[in-house]
């Protein structure tokens, strides 16, 4: 497809607006086992695969994180409502956070809000993905902005061929510049509160 064509921007807010989580009331509201666990996340997270080959959690994986305490081990070997949760939470930070800094922000989850709390994991998860309609719109619009503004790069380039590649490569280069920001706010946020832990212990 075109680069330079807007009808490629509209393909790619199309991709965008597939992306879609995974609603909490769709969990069933009895303990799963592994593999009705990796097949209800392949279903419901089957739009954000970049290949349809991909895997997006395994039985290894899951362990993985069973192991490394990213997740409470399963109760006889059944996966409640609170796990596939915690699974969701780790899919979306896993590409972009170490396993030790997601590690850091998701102990505090399962020793406060596992079981038995005033606020329990699902109303976390509701509240924090009710704003998320309102948050793809801005997104949506920065996105547009950064595309509009990169097909502005390279004016003196001649060759059409050469500066729709240069053109792409700046588009890429300011959202791989947001997203560097982004994560770096995040691994403050994770440091100070990781800290500020430490104090009161």
């Amino acid at each position: 497809m075109d680069f330079k064509d807007d009808k490629y921007l509209k393909a790619l807010i199309q991709g965008m607006k597939k992306l879609d989580y995974v609603d909490p009331d769709d969990i069933p509201g009895i303990d799963l086992y592994m593999d009705q666990v990796t097949t209800f996340m392949d279903e419901h997270l089957k739009s954000s695969k970049r290949y349809n080959e991909d895997k997006l959690l395994t039985k290894t994986m899951i362990n993985n994180y069973t192991k490394n305490e990213l997740l409470p081990p399963p109760n006889k070997k059944k996966y409640s409502k609170e796990h596939m949760l915690m699974l969701i939470f780790i899919y979306y930070f896993k590409n972009i956070l170490s396993i030790n800094d997601i590690q850091q922000i998701f102990n505090p989850l399962t020793e406060k809000y596992w079981e038995d709390s005033e606020i329990g994991l699902e109303e976390i998860y509701k509240e924090v993905f009710r704003y998320e309609e309102e948050q793809m719109d801005n997104l949506l619009k920065d996105v547009i902005r950064k595309y509009r503004k990169s097909q502005e790069t390279f004016k003196d380039v001649k060759s059409p061929e050469d500066k729709e590649f240069l053109n792409m490569f700046s588009f890429i280069c300011m959202l791989g510049f947001d997203v560097y920001l982004k994560k770096q706010m995040i691994e403050k946020l994770i440091d100070d509160a990781t800290n500020e832990i430490k104090k009161k212990q």
